[in-house]
């Protein structure tokens, strides 16, 4: 399966069936299809051979999710890119990525302005909504190029090149296959509900965790509605309209929605999967989102590994008896039926149920390499698996627990302490919103635990109160010595808390 057949998949089972929806207006599986011709023949005309990169960069926007096809179609390569990326970023994937055709919304001409002369490999920039002076607009470009079917051979099964998080430095362009996408859509109509026609609701940026999820979507024919700016009362009242079935948020903006005054009148009863993955989840607020939504729906994954490592369907979250099951909440999920995980220690060793050490996964699901990376594949595949950089453990029942990111661990005092552990101690106190937990030079302890929290709204935290109420539950070694209350904590462009900021802000200020 090409990204283009998810496409082609959904047309055959009814071209006037609606496909993209942004702001009232549809566009149906005809419509696309046939603007997938177009893009692809432009593509073609403006010498993209197959094989070749190109890259996206816009917001949320139907158009701009119709060129994955385009590109796809022409046998060529999508290189995506985060909308809300820095310059110098963007500059380094393009480059590093070899993308030779940018297509961009208006919004970013500054920003392309800027790079396209840093840029020798771009051969041709394309603005996706209006005309540029140094860009024809989409609809120029495209002028003399009609809708017939047209499609060119892949040099290779070679799909797409995200790039990683870019948390710990330079991003690396993962190379996803074909094989890789169809095995994610595979696990993802296996391991959770799909009843009828689907609609799927996407706020969350395209070119990340939201736009992959629309191929399975697309391969049942289903609707996706596409969100431009981020809006809970909106988001709210979309569900309702579309009698939206399945949608994807991660921990931070699910937050907020269980905060928003509209939701308690929401009608959120068409709804029959919620995705909720990206970051770890708070178990207090998971366990409101349960009752105050209803059919939530984990999953865990990676650039490398995309997001059905393990999954955690509605009915998982819940006992035999309908209780829900709390003890279960702080898992990942099973492991996928598609996808071998095991816990390896520091010599390539795998570690029997319970015992706790680096998370390494094989199979289909797994990334191709680093592109023009062989250094950085190699590590990440040592002992033949792929090495996500977590530290966890499986349970009896294959349920998958993450205790950590490898670097996060903190050492105090000869002790190992995970701070995942720690923050879910605090995100049960109930003036917290959200945490992350560090460690900290110390003179005494070599490492010491520190917290830095962010209130909820309208509460104000008692920090000897906290301190006293997470030493009751994960006692005093992981107790934080020290806590901070921040009003916002640094994160990245997908919503992930950027420890290393907080870690290098704290040192600057003299906070050791």
């Amino acid at each position: 399966m090409r990204l283009v057949d998810y496409l082609d998949k959904g047309a055959s089972l009814g071209a006037d069936a609606p496909c993209l929806t942004m702001d009232g207006k549809d566009l149906s599986y005809g419509d696309v299809q046939r603007l997938s011709y177009r893009i692809a023949r432009g593509l073609a005309n403006s010498g993209t051979s197959p094989g070749e990169k190109v890259a996206i960069l816009s917001g949320n926007d139907p158009t701009a999710f119709a060129c994955v096809f385009g590109i796809s179609r022409a046998g060529a390569v999508w290189c995506p890119i985060n909308p809300r990326n820095e310059a110098a970023e963007n500059q380094f994937i393009l480059d590093a990525s070899d993308c030779s055709l940018l297509l961009f919304h208006s919004g970013f001409a500054p920003m392309v302005d800027k790079l396209r002369s840093h840029l020798p490999k771009l051969r041709k920039l394309v603005c996706l909504d209006t005309e540029i002076s140094f860009a024809p607009s989409f609809e120029r470009w495209l002028a003399d190029v009609d809708g017939q079917p047209f499609q060119l051979d892949p040099v290779d099964d070679l799909a797409l090149i995200p790039g990683t998080g870019g948390t710990t430095g330079k991003p690396k362009g993962v190379m996803l296959s074909g094989r890789n996408i169809e095995t994610m859509t595979a696990l993802t109509l296996m391991g959770y509900p799909f009843k009828g026609r689907p609609t799927y609701l996407a706020l969350a940026p395209l070119p990340h965790a939201a736009g992959v999820l629309c191929f399975p979507i697309m391969a049942l024919g289903g609707r996706v509605v596409i969100m431009h700016h981020p809006d809970i009362g909106e988001f709210l009242d979309l569900i309702a309209r579309y009698r939206v079935t399945h949608t994807f948020l991660p921990p931070t903006v699910i937050y907020m929605l269980l905060d928003h005054p509209k939701l308690e009148g929401a009608d959120l009863g068409s709804l029959q999967c919620f995705w909720y993955g990206a970051a770890p989840i708070s178990v207090v607020r998971l366990t409101e989102a349960l009752e105050k939504i209803g059919p939530m729906a984990q999953l865990f994954g990676q650039t490398e590994a995309p997001m059905m490592i393990s999954m955690m369907p509605p009915e998982d979250h819940y006992n035999a008896d309908g209780s829900i099951a709390t003890e279960r909440l702080s898992s990942a999920g099973r492991v996928g039926p598609l996808v071998r995980v095991g816990i390896m220690d520091g010599e390539g060793n795998l570690m029997p149920a319970g015992e706790r050490g680096e998370i390494v996964v094989r199979g289909s699901l797994v990334m191709d390499g680093y592109y023009k990376n062989a250094e950085a594949t190699a590590e990440a595949s040592v002992h033949g698996w792929h090495h996500t950089g977590d530290i966890g453990y499986l349970d009896a029942d294959n349920f998958l627990y993450i205790v950590d990111r490898a670097k996060d661990m903190i050492i105090t005092g000869g002790f190992n302490v995970y701070s995942v552990e720690v923050e879910n101690a605090l995100q049960a106190h109930e003036t917290i919103q959200d945490c992350a937990v560090i460690g900290l030079p110390d003179e005494k302890w070599g490492e010491r635990v520190v917290a830095v929290v962010q209130p909820r709204a309208g509460r104000t935290v008692d920090v000897a109160a906290v301190s006293a109420f997470v030493k009751q539950r994960v006692g005093s070694v992981k107790t934080p010595k020290q806590i901070e209350v921040w009003d916002d904590l640094p994160r990245s462009k997908v919503g992930k808390v950027l420890k290393s900021e907080i870690r290098a802000r704290m040192l600057a200020n003299g906070k050791t």
